[in-house]
């Protein structure tokens, strides 16, 4: 177990592009007292999910980061810049992964979107601590104050240990984190957004489309992490990589699939075997 004061070996990727003044900012508060190695991708990668690159080369070049530091600039998606860094670009496994800091929130639906949440999750399914960090969107961004709050929880995250398979999604009003009403532990929102497409045409007369949204959900639960964020709380929600629904589960094993044979029986016959 890694003390409070223990200098941390840190990954910090991003989905906004290496670049990206929240993971800059970001950087330069954990560097002040851990080991942060920045892998991000060299363009913005905003809502491409947990999609990898197989079909093409990735590459990695060295860029520099505030000035002093190095880090790498990579061709492909948030969850490719994690592992590329796990298994090639550190010599060393990393205590933790962070994300971001996102400019806009990740919260509700958007978390299945969201690049962001995406290489935390990926962190997360290699076993390593991970937190996805992201923003309200405000023209004047208080990335300074964000980035205390993450570096001054970043060892607690580490030191207490997080479940197996489970990261944290944090999310800040968009104002300093001494004006926000305080700190929620928040469960992800499932309310959908009014989304709509606008058809246009184009000057060769095809037809393409604009995918948009009218506003964000009223929230049905108001313990949900879309609600605190409404309310000004630093939202801060534990997230699970397994998505399987075990309440579902144990009424599915009763479902009769046809020819006699009903969810449980093959594994309860190959159990038997085993025993």
């Amino acid at each position: 177990m890694t003390r409070d004061d223990t200098p941390l070996n840190i990954l910090l990727t991003n989905d906004d592009g290496i670049f990206a003044e929240g993971l800059l900012v970001l950087h330069r508060a954990l560097a002040r007292h851990h080991r942060v190695t920045v892998v991000a991708p060299d363009r913005e990668r905003s809502a491409v999910g947990h999609g990898i690159t197989l079909h093409n080369p990735l590459r990695a070049k060295e860029v520099p980061v505030n000035g002093s530091a190095t880090g790498w600039a990579v061709s492909g998606t948030p969850a490719d810049c994690v592992k590329l860094a796990i298994i090639e670009l550190m010599d060393r496994r990393p205590d933790l992964v962070i994300s971001g800091i996102n400019s806009g929130a990740n919260v509700g639906i958007n978390l299945n979107y969201s690049g962001t949440v995406a290489a935390a999750k990926e962190a997360a399914m290699y076993g390593i601590q991970a937190m996805a960090v992201s923003m309200q969107a405000n023209p004047m961004p208080s990335y300074d104050s964000a980035a205390a709050f993450v570096a001054r929880v970043s060892p607690m995250v580490v030191a207490r240990r997080l479940p197996l398979g489970t990261f944290l999604n944090i999310n800040f009003p968009g104002m300093p984190v001494d004006q926000a009403s305080g700190v929620r532990v928040s469960r992800q929102a499932g309310d959908l957004y009014a989304e709509y497409f606008e058809k246009r045409r184009d000057p060769r007369d095809g037809t393409y489309y604009w995918q948009g949204s009218e506003s964000e959900p009223r929230y049905s639960h108001q313990d949900a992490d879309g609600a605190a964020l409404r309310n000004n709380y630093i939202s801060v929600t534990p997230v699970r990589c397994d998505m399987t629904d075990y309440q579902a589960l144990e009424q599915i094993r009763q479902w009769d699939f046809g020819n006699g044979y009903r969810g449980h029986q093959k594994d309860a016959a190959r159990m038997d075997e085993d025993g």
